[in-house]
């Protein structure tokens, strides 16, 4: 007996590529549920149609030759599972999503799938802080500059204002604690980010809580850093803001400064012009994967993932 294969057909027989491929679009908006109660579908028949259209939409996108990667990990469940997640800075788009943890070796296994030839064209990978990226990357790509991304570094600033938070919260009794209560979200946002009330709440904490005043301040100037483009001046500005905590005993600012330290050259890279990329992409991919995830709750198909994740900054078609 013969089968005759036709090229019209989707990977599941019963239907038509054109048919897999509507029903993989109206899932870039909608959870693989609703679409399966709207087009009256089993699920699983939903999601097998999906990953041939998320499949159609890599292969449109071609081979990546990155010249600037973004390097990151995503937690996939509890208990310190993750995966690496590599993107082409230039083009705005996931290149690369596996790993079995966020190891050295783990890393490595991105390069080997890139290949020597294109491994020679990264010109610089930003990353956060983490020692095994950067030192698969120096045995790799020797010739890529390191960037450490900048909302990294200033998560650790905000780690060490919350840890100031805290202290002054058990330090103070009474009445005193009131004005710091539930002031954690004010304290950590920028000021033009928070509404009218939240403003407000912010004037009357810092005004009662010269400590907190004087982190926050310190905290808002911290930023500027990145707003250099000569690194003789942006390290005249960090020892300045390093000098200021002299006396202010606020030892979790200490250790930052102390970290910014040991990795000052990953970090004032920025200031060279060819390095001037966009990292607030980077942030905004990983609020991407988020809902991607939050979406995906309960789903053990990795295959399904890493899809969605390579194909989330991809354009329908």
């Amino acid at each position: 007996m013969k089968q005759e294969k036709f090229a019209f057909l989707a990977n599941n027989p019963f239907y038509t590529k054109r048919f897999a491929y509507y029903v993989g679009k109206r899932c870039s908006t909608s959870t693989v549920k609703d679409v399966a109660q709207e087009l009256h579908l089993n699920h699983k028949t939903v999601n097998v149609l999906e990953k041939q259209y998320m499949r159609e939409k890599l292969r449109r996108a071609g081979n990546p030759r990155p010249k600037t990667i973004g390097i990151d990990e995503i937690s996939i469940r509890k208990g310190h599972s993750y995966r690496i997640v590599v993107t082409d800075l230039e083009r705005k788009r996931p290149i690369w999503f596996g790993g079995t943890d966020r190891s050295e070796e783990s890393f490595k296994l991105f390069y080997e799938w890139l290949g020597p030839r294109k491994i020679k064209g990264i010109g610089l990978a930003v990353m956060d802080m983490w020692k095994p990226f950067e030192k698969a990357t120096r045995e790799h790509a020797p010739q890529a500059a390191i960037l450490y991304d900048k909302f990294h570094v200033l998560r650790h600033l905000n780690e060490a204002m919350d840890k100031i938070r805290k202290s002054e919260y058990y330090r103070l009794s009474g009445d005193d604690r009131k004005f710091i209560k539930g002031q954690k979200y004010t304290l950590l946002s920028h000021r033009e980010n928070l509404s009218t009330d939240g403003r407000k709440a912010l004037k009357t904490l810092l005004a009662a809580n010269k400590r907190l005043n004087t982190a926050y301040v310190l905290k808002e100037q911290f930023g500027q850093l990145w707003d250099y483009y000569s690194e003789a001046w942006a390290r005249r500005f960090f020892d300045n803001w390093k000098a200021s905590l002299k006396w202010q005993r606020l030892k979790p600012y200490e250790k930052f400064a102390e970290m910014i330290e040991r990795h000052w050259d990953g970090i004032a890279a920025f200031c060279k012009s060819e390095n001037k990329v966009s990292l607030g992409f980077v942030e905004g991919l990983n609020n991407k994967i988020r809902v991607i995830q939050r979406r995906s709750y309960g789903l053990k198909d990795e295959e399904y993932l890493r899809l969605k994740v390579l194909t989330c900054m991809l354009s329908d078609f």
